[in-house]
């Protein structure tokens, strides 16, 4: 059985989705982007984007009943991998160690044309 994560702390689905999934003690979360809770796109570049990214990760977990303390495995997707330094300086202010898993690869292409998109894989409290 699976329980369906929906806060209005994070931008809500724009499609077919659901914000997160809880299956027993794991939490799924979909991939979050740099929109703010009302759905609009964070201006600036990869370190603004990073930190809306986290901001909305951390308020589906909250929804969800845990944190980033929590998360084991996390996968970033980056526009340009050139900005991979100035992510990872904003990720690991967030990420508490020890440090969850981690991809990290460059798409094509993000939703909305972002620079990037983070999904996490948490254990619930």
């Amino acid at each position: 059985m699976k329980d369906i994560i929906q806060t209005p702390d994070a931008p809500a689905a724009i499609g077919p989705y659901s914000q997160a999934a809880v299956f027993g003690n794991l939490v799924v979360t979909s991939g979050q982007i740099p929109l703010t809770p009302d759905g609009t796109l964070v201006e600036g570049g990869i370190t603004e984007q990073t930190e809306q990214v986290i901001a909305n990760l951390k308020a589906v977990l909250a929804a969800a009943g845990t944190d980033l303390a929590r998360v084991v495995k996390t996968t970033v997707f980056l526009a340009d991998m050139n900005e991979f330094a100035a992510m990872n300086a904003v990720y690991e202010t967030h990420f508490p160690a020890p440090y969850p898993a981690r991809s990290t690869v460059q798409v094509a292409r993000l939703p909305r044309d972002v620079r990037v998109e983070i999904e996490v894989l948490a254990e619930r409290h």
